[in-house]
């Protein structure tokens, strides 16, 4: 699953940061790296951008620059998918 699938309040995993060249080196300078838990927090009215929740600090991303990027969604003990404890 990709971060643009995600709606607010859920989160996951960090699997992979595709993309190419600069976008792909931009992603991976701004904490957007393998095995980081992150949080969508909320999108824009249109849906564009997405306010992400990692590293201690909010990051907004275009939904095409979210596509890029291959999450793992954790689901806790009570069934509910979310970010993991």
């Amino acid at each position: 699953m990709t971060l643009d699938q995600i709606k607010p309040g859920k989160g996951g995993i960090i699997v992979a940061v595709n993309g190419e060249g600069a976008l792909r080196r931009r992603l991976l300078d701004m904490g957007l790296t393998p095995k980081t838990k992150v949080v969508v927090k909320k999108t824009a009215p249109m849906g564009d951008p997405i306010e992400l929740s990692l590293r201690g600090y909010m990051l907004s991303i275009r939904k095409d620059d979210a596509a890029k990027i291959e999450i793992e969604v954790i689901a806790d003990d009570s069934g509910v998918v979310g970010i993991g404890r």
